[in-house]
């Protein structure tokens, strides 16, 4: 019996060590590429901008922390108070954040009140196309439409404003970043999410694959899972705080992305059924993190990473099961990935970039 206690405890030192080793060389790494990249800078523009945010932490403290160094004054205001700040501040220029959920029913009407000032306006669509019933009521009301989804674009023309732009959204690298973390938020493969039914219909197929691994995924709605039991100790039924999911990201040797079901009436509000050809957000504040990311398919994913070179993608459940098990047994391959992403995610995916293109647009 002795020897059997110290053999596991000579077992999980070796693993423990093991670990710890792996995670050093990657925070290494990552600090590495991170002192190579220059700080963003920004020619100053002379207006004064008044921004609404949609209650999104991670993207709305993005925008303010890049805004502030951009324009001559800036602004932040509740969606209720917009008309009320807008005639206060009399402002050049109103830039609303996504404009659902937290925003007041007659959200029109007062933008209309605003550009009735004589105040430019603009609105940065970021859940699009699953809320596109709710959105196009918008379309007209705003000089400028920006939606992170390429199909949207003609949608929005269609319905008659001109001056709708795809501009993706972005990675607030003030939040998403390389972080040392504790032994308790280290994995082989995570995800965070809530399971949609193509994410249930994903992970159905992958649990015998992980029954045996280090697991951790956190949502609503995974006891749906066939053989949630498997799993149940690994899956957190909640939602998971942005400053938690940073750490399990930064603990993970590989996250998979599983963007949403397009057509799904029961959780969608988008019964035009417009396709989603745009990545998500997650798939830069994945990458943010210095970790391997596993990611399905959307039509513009190659315009922003190279599949194998700086992400990893898959287009079956099989495909996912072979990459986690390359990847899982080949530790330097997924960190050369993995710090490939980090560099590009840095150098090209900031808000500040995204927000020189929207203010080009306005602002000529």
């Amino acid at each position: 019996m002795a020897r059997t206690i110290v053999g596991a405890a000579a077992a999980g030192w070796e693993q423990g060590f093991q670990r710890g080793w792996e995670h050093g060389i990657r925070m290494g790494g990552c600090q590495a590429i991170m002192n190579r990249i220059p700080a963003e800078t920004w020619t100053m523009r002379d207006v004064k901008v008044l921004f609404i945010p949609q209650g999104f932490e991670a993207l709305d403290e993005g925008v303010i922390h890049a805004m502030q160094g951009m324009v001559r004054e800036f602004h932040v205001a509740a969606a209720a108070e917009m008309v009320e700040r807008a005639n206060q501040l009399r402002p050049d220029f109103v830039l609303v954040l996504n404009g659902l959920h937290v925003f007041p029913e007659d959200h029109a009407a007062h933008v209309e009140q605003i550009r009735s000032m004589g105040i430019k306006t603009a609105i940065w669509f970021a859940d699009d196309p699953y809320f596109s019933d709710f959105t196009a009521s918008l379309a007209t009301h705003y000089d400028y439409i920006f939606t992170h989804e390429l199909s949207c674009v003609p949608y929005y023309r269609e319905l008659g404003n001109h001056q709708t732009y795809y501009l993706p959204l972005a990675v607030n690298t003030n939040i998403y970043k390389p972080m040392h973390v504790d032994i308790s938020y280290q994995s082989d493969v995570c995800f965070i999410g809530n399971a949609f039914p193509n994410r249930i219909e994903l992970f159905n197929r992958l649990v015998p694959f992980l029954a045996d691994k280090k697991v951790m995924i956190a949502g609503a709605l995974w006891e749906k899972l066939d053989r949630y039991a498997l799993l149940k100790d690994r899956i957190r039924l909640q939602w998971i705080p942005i400053k938690e999911s940073v750490k399990y990201y930064n603990g993970a040797k590989i996250v998979i992305n599983v963007h949403r079901l397009t057509f799904d009436p029961d959780f969608n509000k988008n019964s035009r059924n417009l396709p989603a050809y745009s990545i998500n957000p997650r798939t830069f504040e994945i990458s943010a993190c210095g970790t391997l990311q596993l990611t399905d398919i959307r039509h513009d994913l190659h315009d922003y990473y190279t599949p194998g070179h700086d992400i990893e993608t898959f287009a079956s459940p099989q495909e996912c099961i072979s990459k986690m098990q390359h990847y899982l047994t080949h530790e330097e391959e997924r960190r050369g990935i993995a710090l490939r992403g980090l560099r590009r995610t840095f150098t090209e995916h900031m808000f500040g970039k995204r927000l020189e293109q929207l203010l080009q647009i306005v602002f000529p």
